[in-house]
């Protein structure tokens, strides 16, 4: 593994340890050209997804990309940290389980928004007022008023 402090190439392994329920290993690690110590994760990836954009372009499948928007929509929510990197864990297992290598950006960002759905409302709006791109307040009104139950609600 490369220093990401010298870039020296021969880094060592202190400390291995699982990590998220045993979904991977934590590895703590030094370089030993520079002193640097640092932190990486071993996760198995059972296949290369490609994502289809809208527009048809293809990318990687990027595990950090989908985390920071999850993790923006979850941002000052009462969510725990292990919770969250469940949550993120479970999506791309749920995408890698789905049999092809190429998913549709939609098809992500409704998985996205389901578990959300479960996990946390507030959250849940956020996203997916950014994922259908959410141009003026009625858009809201109009997403929020399908979330609320139908008829009065007794206090």
């Amino acid at each position: 593994m490369r220093c990401p402090f010298c870039g020296h190439i021969d880094t060592q392994v202190k400390d291995s340890r699982p990590a998220e329920e045993h979904v991977s290993i934590r590895r703590r690690r030094f370089c030993p050209a520079c002193g640097g110590r640092f932190t990486t994760y071993e996760r198995v990836q059972l296949r290369d997804l490609v994502v289809i954009k809208s527009n048809g372009r293809r990318e990687d499948f990027d595990r950090t990309k989908m985390e920071r928007s999850i993790r923006i929509a979850l941002q000052k929510r009462p969510i725990e940290p292990e919770r969250v990197e469940q949550m993120i864990s479970g999506i791309v297992r749920r995408l890698e389980s789905l049999g092809d290598t190429d998913i549709a950006s939609k098809q992500i960002g409704e998985i996205v928004m389901e578990t959300l759905a479960r996990i946390d409302t507030v959250a849940y709006v956020r996203f997916a007022s950014v994922y259908k791109n959410f141009q003026a307040a009625d858009d809201f009104d109009k997403f929020v008023s399908e979330l609320r139950p139908v008829g009065p609600i007794d206090k």
